[in-house]
């Protein structure tokens, strides 16, 4: 698709006043609707505004022109640009905020701080077009209309959109380091959290248990022996 040439209007001013150009030549080329250029040959429009010379700026060459002028078919083609100028990348600065709603960014923050701790400071300057020096007076409670705060979705207010405060979210969840396995809290399971508890068993317990069962044991060894001596001395008599 055919780039749109410097300053549209001002070249369909002057390609109006200074060629036999149809309108339809003249809108395809500036990117404008036929009926504007009508309105500009007309004087309806772009009053005031002083033509540029194509073929000055190097957009368009007069051969160009003027076989364009004798083939009403004829597309007009912009010229290559013998110098690339690199695209200017202009810095995104904190988002405009209307005076309306500027009393409700206080209270926008302090909803981002609270539900969202893991936002950084340059993040809700982003989303809600404040300082960090207002963060951190909403965040150590020493901003001038503390008590009078309260938490205030900020997608609600309009201060931002939803999209950007997810994208927020999303990018500060992704910067947080993972927790350890000690940090990590889970779930324990069912046959742990419905399993009886079973009484400690002391070391005093065990011993006393185990010297009442050699106790017992000594007891029916005593038995057994007196039984065997009573048989023996039966014995003997009948002989």
């Amino acid at each position: 698709m055919q780039e749109a040439p410097l300053m549209p209007k001002a070249t369909a001013v002057w390609l109006v006043e200074n060629t036999a150009l149809s309108f339809d030549q003249i809108a395809e080329f500036c990117k404008l609707h036929p009926l504007e250029v009508k309105a500009i040959a007309d004087g309806d429009s772009a009053q005031g505004i002083k033509g540029l010379d194509p073929i000055q700026t190097g957009q368009l060459t007069r051969e160009e022109i003027e076989q364009a002028e004798q083939n009403k078919n004829r597309r007009l083609h912009l010229a290559e640009r013998k110098v690339r100028v690199p695209e200017q990348k202009t810095k995104r600065g904190p988002r405009y905020t209307p005076v309306s709603r500027r009393q409700d960014r206080p209270n926008a923050i302090l909803w981002l701080i609270r539900n969202h701790p893991e936002l950084k400071d340059s993040q809700i300057m982003r989303l809600v077009g404040t300082t960090k020096s207002t963060i951190q007076s909403i965040r150590e409670r020493s901003h001038w209309n503390a008590p009078n705060l309260s938490p205030l979705d900020p997608v609600t207010l309009g201060l931002c959109s939803q999209i950007d405060l997810d994208m927020q979210v999303a990018k500060a969840a992704k910067e947080k380091p993972a927790p350890s396995d000690h940090e990590r809290v889970t779930l324990l399971p069912a046959s742990v959290t419905t399993a009886p508890e079973q009484e400690p068993v002391h070391e005093d317990s065990r011993a006393a248990a185990a010297s009442a069962k050699s106790q017992e044991d000594a007891d029916v060894a005593s038995v057994f022996a007196k039984l065997k001596k009573i048989g023996g001395t039966k014995a003997d008599d009948e002989e």
